[in-house]
């Protein structure tokens, strides 16, 4: 296959290492606003560096991965739906509600494949959990908590793009809570703190937030997160039921220290950031989009699903304003 990528920053730099040592891709063609950056990227992994993003579709490729600003992840979305191109992109598909199901209903009025990049459904720690849940092992599942913790925060221009905590972080705990227990988030409330660095505030964001979930069984769950978790990088999961209790991330890189005794030694090599935790989950998901355009296996992730995970952080955001519960029928899903 001939693949287009688009954007060659540090995930899509990492993307194209992945393809161009995939058996299926026999050519890759890359494209950045950064001609410099692309083309150094391309040396790297003897792709070809196309002008333009016009070019990687002018080209005919057989199929693209989107991997550049999110602002760009909407109109890349719709254009190659209108090409009749299968496309992978990373989340989200847009920064708003209203961008996400224009780009959604062209989708699906196209009848093209579209893939979320929600890495952790290809995570082998939260693959088990999924399958653990599933088969009774916990009995009723009465309690899940969600973590996600950045070692430092972003650069300060980054914040006004990135749709704020909710919608750039807390989405991937939104969706993998769904996928993971399946059931459906009914009703949030969330709050936040912005005490940390003033960027946050001058952003309109937060630096800290946390939420409280109800799913449609009653199971409740919490998911917090922060921009500024001194010890490293810290992504688990926690399931408890009735018969057992489970947990996701918990390993010997994970930056957390015990104050017993008898507790396990502290961690002297925590994760670093989001690539090294989760490098063998985006490397499977690209495999499997591969998987998807030869059709070998069903979409692990649509559009629809990630339109969930956003609808639930727009919750969140709401009730964080609004200081109330919000029930998730209140966010527009069509």
């Amino acid at each position: 296959m001939r693949i287009g990528l688009i954007g060659t920053g540090r995930i899509g730099s990492f993307h194209a290492a992945v393809l161009s040592r995939h058996r299926e891709v026999g050519s890759l063609v890359v494209a950045d606003t950064d001609a410099a950056r692309a083309a150094e990227v391309a040396d790297r992994t003897g792709a070809t560096a196309a002008p333009s993003v016009d070019e990687v579709f002018a080209w005919g490729v057989d199929a693209l991965v989107i991997a550049s600003a999110t602002s760009s992840h909407a109109e890349l979305i719709s254009r190659a739906a209108r090409a009749g191109l299968p496309a992978f992109c990373e989340k989200p598909i847009a920064l708003d509600l209203a961008g996400t199901l224009a780009a959604v209903r062209e989708v699906e009025s196209a009848g093209t494949l579209l893939q979320l990049g929600f890495m952790r459904r290809f995570d082998a720690g939260y693959a088990a959990a999924r399958e653990l849940v599933a088969s009774g092992a916990l009995g009723r599942l009465h309690t899940v908590r969600a973590i996600t913790s950045d070692p430092a925060p972003p650069p300060a221009a980054y914040l006004p793009l990135s749709g704020g905590l909710y919608r750039d972080c807390l989405v991937h705990d939104f969706d993998i809570m769904r996928w993971v227990t399946g059931r459906e988030v009914v009703e949030v409330y969330a709050t936040g703190s912005d005490a940390g660095p003033a960027m946050f505030r001058e952003a309109g964001d937060v630096d800290t937030a946390a939420a409280v979930l109800t799913l449609d069984d009653g199971t409740l769950a919490t998911a917090t997160a922060t921009r500024c978790n001194g010890a490293g990088y810290d992504v688990r999961m926690e399931l408890a039921g009735t018969a057992d209790q489970y947990a996701v991330g918990l390993d010997d890189r994970t930056p957390i220290t015990s104050t017993e005794p008898k507790g396990p030694p502290r961690c002297e090599n925590p994760w670093p950031g989001f690539l090294e935790r989760f490098a063998p989950a985006y490397e499977a998901e690209i495999d499997a989009f591969l998987g998807v355009v030869r059709g070998e296996r069903a979409n692990p992730c649509d559009a629809r699903e990630a339109l969930h995970a956003l609808r639930i952080a727009e919750a969140c955001e709401r009730s964080r304003a609004e200081h109330r519960a919000v029930a998730l029928a209140e966010i527009a899903e069509a």
